[in-house]
């Protein structure tokens, strides 16, 4: 009778060893984060941070800094302990940028600083490669501002650039406005795009230099086109760059500071009758795919890879899931994308397909008021 209770014995130990065993491999369920710019009407509006859990088919949103008026674009440090937000001011001229202490697992950032944007309707931010510069890009102004940023995050001034000139749009472009300013990854430039005068500048980096801004040359697009949003491809090797008027992904080779068209790809069909508006492009984080929305009676999100030949082409175009998709973004393993719709007040998730780059509308999407950027947390 010994035997039988011995094995016995040993099974039952095998077995708790190998419900241990799994238990303990069990991962934890990936939440990915994002903070979430918004246009606001009331004080109880502000800066958000979005959940996502897809394993538990969870998507939350919280306001974590309210009484900022319109933070619509906001971005974080590579650590996220500190946070800068622009802040159009309704009504009266100029902006302010601001910095913010953020610790994770909490739900608010604490104020650091508040600067003048020295420029109206403040847009975009950009942090330098180092994080050590933030640019801010003031559309109606139509100039940018550069500012040293201290180890807590304390913004300081070093320089404003007015730009001059117009274009052909006369509702559109009878004054420059500024509309981004993306650095290089190698930190060399910032390229800033003007949608009033139809052009990109390219001004030579230098971060230890009193004014770290000095123009370089500038790309002519055509007229009409009104440059928005601009991303560079991994290698640093080209740029894509969004016309918002005339709704058309432009791909363009950078070398050197210099800026030369390859190709021009329409986000719309000939002869589309409708509104367009061009908004954000974004390269997926494998670098295989680029993405880009499209506002006005299109509201779509369209897909394009690289053929054999080395050109993009269009592989899909879907609705954005709501009305006037102004941003977008994509987790950091390229799985999913949220794209955030302006005017139906939503943001709305989709997977991602990783090897065509096609995107599919899942059931899950969250209510909050006028979202218009999305900046993810954790990179």
């Amino acid at each position: 009778m010994k035997k039988p209770l011995l094995a016995a014995a040993i099974l039952a130990g095998s077995l708790a060893c190998s419900t241990d065993k799994t238990t303990e491999m069990t991962e934890a369920p990936i939440t990915y984060s994002f903070l979430v710019g918004t246009y606001t009407e009331e004080a109880s509006q502000g800066i958000n941070q979005l959940d996502f859990t897809p394993s538990e088919n969870k998507l939350t949103i919280r306001t974590i800094f309210p009484g900022i008026q319109n933070p619509s674009f906001v971005v974080a440090n590579s650590t996220g302990d500190l946070v800068y937000s622009l802040e159009e001011i309704n009504k009266v001229p100029g902006g302010n940028v601001v910095s913010f202490s953020r610790t994770n697992g909490e739900d608010s950032l604490t104020q650091v600083s508040e600067i003048s944007s020295f420029g109206d309707h403040p847009c975009y931010l950009a942090l330098s490669p180092n994080e050590k510069i933030l640019t801010v890009a003031n559309y109606s102004g139509g100039n940018l501002s550069a500012y040293k940023i201290a180890p807590n995050g304390e913004l300081a001034h070093l320089q404003t650039i007015q730009h001059t000139g117009s274009s052909i749009n006369k509702d559109r472009q009878n004054a420059p406005h500024v509309h981004s300013t993306v650095f290089s990854p190698d930190g060399k430039f910032l390229l800033a795009a003007d949608l009033g005068t139809d052009q990109i500048y390219v001004y030579a980096f230098d971060e230890d230099a009193p004014e770290p801004l000095t123009l370089s040359n500038t790309y002519k697009t055509q007229a009409g086109d009104g440059p928005r949003h601009l991303v560079f491809s991994a290698d640093g090797a080209e740029v894509f760059l969004l016309q918002e008027l005339t709704a058309v992904l432009e791909v363009l080779d950078f070398n050197e500071g210099k800026l030369a068209s390859k190709q021009r790809i329409s986000l719309v069909t000939d002869g589309f009758p409708g509104a367009v508006g061009a908004a954000e492009v974004r390269v997926s984080p494998d670098g295989k795919h680029v993405y880009a929305s499209n506002r006005g009676d299109a509201n779509t999100l369209s897909v394009f890879s690289k053929n054999g030949e080395g050109n993009h082409q269009l592989v899909q175009q879907v609705d954005s899931g709501g009305k006037m998709p102004r941003n977008f973004n994509l987790t950091a393993d390229g799985k999913y994308l949220l794209s955030a719709n302006q005017a139906s007040n939503d943001i709305v998730v989709f997977e991602r397909n990783e090897e065509s780059g096609e995107l599919s509308q899942t059931s899950m999407k969250v209510k909050v008021h006028k979202p218009v950027y999305l900046f993810r947390l954790g990179d």
